[in-house]
């Protein structure tokens, strides 16, 4: 019972740690598209969108096991999702990182 709230609290938070990857590079490209001269900025938005899917399909796979019942799945769901969703944070920040220095 614990370790399936666990689970699903450190699923829930990869899901959310990957959809923001994945919304940041939706806003980006938005607002690049509405500036003259931004077409760069939204290539390199384009270029790490598969990055943001990779991770954000595979948190979503770590909460669909999550749903089993039991601990075994539990666990392997809470490994997928942690390393999920530490992957998104991290590519998200390398993201932010490489647009501020304007590396795109």
């Amino acid at each position: 019972m614990v370790i399936g709230l666990v689970a699903l609290l450190v699923t829930l938070g990869a899901v959310i740690a990957a959809g923001g990857h994945a919304g940041y590079l939706a806003m980006l490209t938005s607002a690049a598209k509405k500036r003259p001269g931004g077409q760069p900025a939204a290539d390199f938005a384009k270029k790490r969108y598969p990055v943001a899917g990779v991770g954000l399909g595979v948190t979503l796979l770590a909460l669909l096991i999550n749903t089993g019942d039991s601990v075994g799945a539990d666990v392997f769901a809470t490994l997928l999702g942690l390393g999920g969703g530490a992957g998104s944070l991290k590519a998200l920040q390398t993201s932010q990182s490489r647009f501020r220095k304007g590396e795109f």
